[in-house]
């Protein structure tokens, strides 16, 4: 059974027994809904009962194999390390040095809620995934609690202590953020939900198409697509596919950010809980920041919504595409209110990023993406010319995609030039770039470690640089695009004195540095 937080300190400890009837319940969980779409269908009695008898032993050998984990399993917490034992043919034996600890997430899925259980990580920020996590499988909700505030507290105090005296308390905390109903609806502007309904929609079609068709459901919609015109029910489609990807992208928002916190515990931990059926919490430790960073996708950006992560030590990009969440600190909400959130989680008085001004970039940049921009229109020009040439006459609908793109690409790229900027403040060095998803960091100036810089040759005719400060955190490098090369060198070397200096020839060839440092009233 599941060892009380009160216990000797360093003891073993196995996972809760209830974790068995948790990995039984997910495994039947498919049972109820694939049964009712056989009843539903021309399937007999006896096909029905051997498929339920299938699925119950199916389910019966999983439980045995979680048995057989949680029998092998023990985890114990001393005054160093944080070790986890499993295995019997094959052993395993990992510990972590809680020093290197730097979080411990708790995830509970429907199954794990139902039986008050919590899935526990614990990670140390290494990149690699063998020595960069443990995972328990699952344990009480209230001693995964009293684990996460043991595991993050400071090494060198009495552990036992601290665990006895947090057990029935909340630790103090100071609230940063709290999910508003109102923000849901700009999550219903992220296009990659929609994108993602869309896509379990046509796979739930093709997997149920032999039940729907036994229904009658794509008999009446053909015969009803017949009988209007053919605009009216490609228009009438569309906005039946539009709908079911904006309410679908509600449900899924509402699901991942329902009860949303984000809070400041006494610790120096900032923590987000947040989900409707899949809790999560998880945890970040203020030392590992090194800045913040606002996320403006392009259809979010016209309503006038950001999204606020992290730029934090331990994560790397890798990590980051495969759990984005680690590093959210806030759901899309109005600009104002990721501006503030970012101000209060690197504990400043006023917005970091809105309050400097970014430094307009030369003009070059502007020709460099109406260039670029223009490529994919000139193809297709060329291509209908071509097709012109060969068959001596260019049908007119061909001329429609080749030159109505050329307005959406000349705007995008002024967008993209617009969206352009730089800016240094006496703690943050702020870049910004981006159209279809607009970034703009505020990076600690403390926290770069080094410079890198790309010019390539049409950059070196137009006079431009891209340099990247590097850190150790978030992806590793941040960069300001297409500015002028002797006012990238002059704001490197302003951003962190000394660091470049070295590197530099001076000359006096009668410029000015043009980007300034901006600064906060």
């Amino acid at each position: 059974m599941t060892t009380p937080p009160d216990e000797p300190h360093g003891q073993w400890h196995r996972l809760d027994p209830r974790s068995i009837l948790a990995v039984g319940a997910l495994a039947l969980a498919p049972m109820l809904p694939a049964a009712v779409f056989i009843g539903f269908g021309d399937t007999s009695t006896s096909t029905l009962l051997t498929t339920l008898g299938i699925w119950l032993a199916i389910a019966a050998v999983v439980c045995g194999g979680a048995a057989v984990r949680w029998y092998f399993t023990h985890y114990r917490v001393t005054g160093q390390r944080f070790e986890l034992r499993r295995g019997n043919l094959s052993r395993s034996h990992r510990s972590i040095p809680r020093d290197r600890i730097r979080s411990v997430d708790l995830t509970a899925q429907p199954a794990h809620r139902l039986f008050g259980l919590s899935v526990v990580k614990v990670g140390t920020g290494q990149h690699s995934g063998e020595d960069g996590e443990l995972k328990l499988d699952a344990i009480a909700t209230p001693r995964a609690e009293a684990l996460r505030r043991e595991l993050l507290h400071t090494v060198g105090t009495d552990s036992a202590t601290t665990a006895a005296s947090t057990v029935g308390s909340e630790p103090s905390h100071t609230e940063l953020a709290r999910l508003r109903p109102v923000w849901l609806g700009y999550s219903v502007t992220t296009v990659s939900l929609v994108l993602i309904v869309w896509g379990a929609l046509a796979s739930g079609l093709g997997s149920l198409y032999d039940l729907l068709t036994s229904l009658g459901v794509f008999g009446g919609a053909v015969d009803r697509f017949g009988s209007v015109p053919l605009w009216a029910g490609i228009t009438v489609g569309a906005l039946v596919l539009l709908l079911l990807g904006l309410l679908g992208s509600l449900l899924l928002s509402l699901e991942m950010w329902w009860a949303f916190r984000l809070v400041r515990e006494r610790d120096a931990t900032l923590r987000v809980r947040r989900g409707l059926l899949t809790t999560r919490s998880l945890s970040l430790e203020e030392r590992r920041l090194r800045g913040i960073e606002i996320l403006e996708p392009l259809v979010l950006r016209w309503v006038g919504g950001a999204r606020t992560n992290a730029v934090a030590t331990g994560l790397s990009a890798q990590q980051e595409s495969k759990q984005p969440d680690r590093k959210a600190l806030l759901p899309p909400a109005p600009r104002a209110e990721a501006e503030r959130v970012a101000a209060a989680v690197l504990r400043e008085d006023q917005p970091v990023t809105g309050g400097c001004p970014a430094a307009a970039h030369p003009r070059a940049a502007l020709r460099r993406r109406l260039t670029w921009s223009l490529a994919g229109p000139a193809v297709l020009v060329i291509t209908s010319a071509v097709c012109g040439a060969l068959i001596g006459r260019v049908p007119s609908w061909m001329w429609i995609p080749a030159l109505g793109t050329v307005p959406f690409a000349v705007g995008f790229a002024v967008d993209a030039y617009r969206n352009l900027g730089h800016a240094l403040d006496e703690k943050y060095l702020i870049t910004r770039s981006g159209t279809g998803i607009r970034r703009t960091v505020a990076l600690r100036r403390d926290g770069v470690i080094g410079w890198r810089m790309q010019q390539s040759p049409l950059q070196r005719r137009s006079g431009l640089i891209t340099i990247a400060a590097t850190t150790s955190a978030g992806s590793g490098a941040y960069a300001v695009r297409d500015i002028a090369t002797h006012d990238g060198l002059a704001f490197a070397g302003e951003a962190v004195p000394d660091l470049l200096t070295p590197f530099l020839e001076t000359r006096h060839c009668g410029q000015q540095s043009s980007h300034g440092v901006a600064r906060r009233a």
